[in-house]
């Protein structure tokens, strides 16, 4: 093959025994398996992270329908590209060929691009495979995401990654040339994304005839983290922060903080959640976590990062380690429930203002009076519902 060609895509497999990591997905009885058995296309959407192999196995799943497979990415195409596409793939169906359209990143396509393939893949003009590493439920129109099965490409692990690795030392004939705490350095920086560990593999060669820590170093530069302030990963790490802290594992609280800071999260965005987590998660268990988060929230505010990643690594550990009560949390909302059922019922006429004498004459305030804790023996709640228990404590 044409060594000026990339290294990941010399080593793209050809076909699913080849494709590493993915056993979920592929295997006997597993559902791509199946789709390429049966010869039944498909319309998929393949979701999850950069350099799994999505783009890979809509290649090979269009080499086994022995179909015309064309690819376009959303960022760079448009609703007249698909026009053309679909006046070729009327071409093929006369030629009794099928046509396979690869988009890549279609969470990028808006409502009217992504409604522009429906009457197409409807009428099976077309079979649509998508990628994304965006949740397809908030990406992708209902429509086109009913008339598609879902595919969920895991990340790839260390080992996984590894594998991916020595396979292409062994294609290339460079085995010998590469250590092995290397390997496992490149495996560490990749993040699970097996085109960029091949990328700074390539790179590493070609940098000495000798590859070691250093060199993949140097190869790699500083690896940024793949990580979109208002992609899944942003949703999933705050996500897994919140529930560690619900769940009083600090360690993992720390972590997903880290995960966050480094990723460059807003640390005011981070530091509101905690606020809310005071009240919702720790409440009357320890009436000083709201104090305390909203000191952490006003301080980051004031100091800003790096420093503020220590406030917060400070209070978040407090906030695990607390007593958690969902006392008020549930009260809130059970409020907020029989408020919505009984909006129209009368506030009780001895609860209400009486700023004028004919007010006071008909029994508006009767009885109260301005004192502290003073309590009358009465239904405080409107007569319908006088029986109701909101606070279950």
């Amino acid at each position: 093959m044409d060594a000026r060609i990339p290294l990941a895509e010399r080593m793209r497999p050809q076909k699913l025994s080849e494709v590493v990591g993915q056993d979920d997905i592929i295997g006997e009885g597993k559902i791509l398996t199946e789709i390429v058995r049966k010869q039944e296309p498909v319309n998929i959407i393949f979701w999850g992270p950069p350099g799994t192999g999505k783009t890979t196995l809509a290649r090979i799943i269009a080499k086994e329908f022995k179909a015309d497979f064309i690819e376009i990415s959303a960022v760079t195409s448009g609703k007249k590209d698909v026009e053309k596409i679909v006046e070729h793939a009327k071409q093929n169906w006369n030629l009794k060929i099928r046509t396979v359209l690869f988009v890549d990143e279609i969470h990028r396509f808006n409502k009217a691009q992504q409604d522009a393939f429906l009457p197409h893949v409807e009428s099976g003009l077309i079979t649509l495979i998508g990628a994304t590493t965006e949740n397809p439920s908030f990406e992708v129109i209902s429509p086109l995401l009913s008339r598609s099965r879902v595919v969920i490409v895991k990340h790839l692990s260390k080992a996984d990654i590894i594998e991916v690795i020595k396979r292409a030392l062994k294609a290339e004939k460079a085995t010998k040339r590469v250590t092995k705490a290397a390997i496992d350095y490149l495996a560490e920086l990749s993040g699970g994304d097996a085109r960029s560990a091949l990328g700074d593999l390539e790179l590493a060669l070609s940098l000495s005839p000798k590859v070691d820590v250093d060199q993949v170093r140097e190869a790699a530069g500083r690896k940024v983290p793949g990580y979109d302030k208002k992609g899944d990963a942003h949703y999933d790490n705050i996500s897994a922060f919140i529930k560690s802290m619900r769940g009083s594992d600090a360690d993992a609280a720390l972590y997903y903080l880290a995960r966050m800071l480094n990723a460059g999260e807003d640390p005011k965005f981070v530091a509101r959640r905690m606020v809310i987590f005071a009240s919702e998660d720790i409440g009357l268990a320890g009436n000083g976590a709201l104090g305390l988060a909203l000191n952490a929230f006003m301080a980051v505010e004031r100091i800003g990062m790096p420093e503020s990643g220590l406030i917060l690594a400070h209070v978040v550990t407090a906030l695990a380690k607390s007593k958690k009560s969902r006392v008020t949390a549930d009260a809130w909302y059970e409020a907020q429930r029989v408020a919505n059922q009984t909006m129209d019922l009368p506030v009780p006429i001895w609860l209400r203002n009486a700023p004028t004498k004919l007010m006071k004459d008909l029994g508006f305030g009767a009885g109260q009076k301005w004192e502290a804790g003073f309590h009358l023996d009465k239904n405080y709640l409107p007569d319908e519902i006088k029986d109701t228990k909101i606070l279950k404590a």
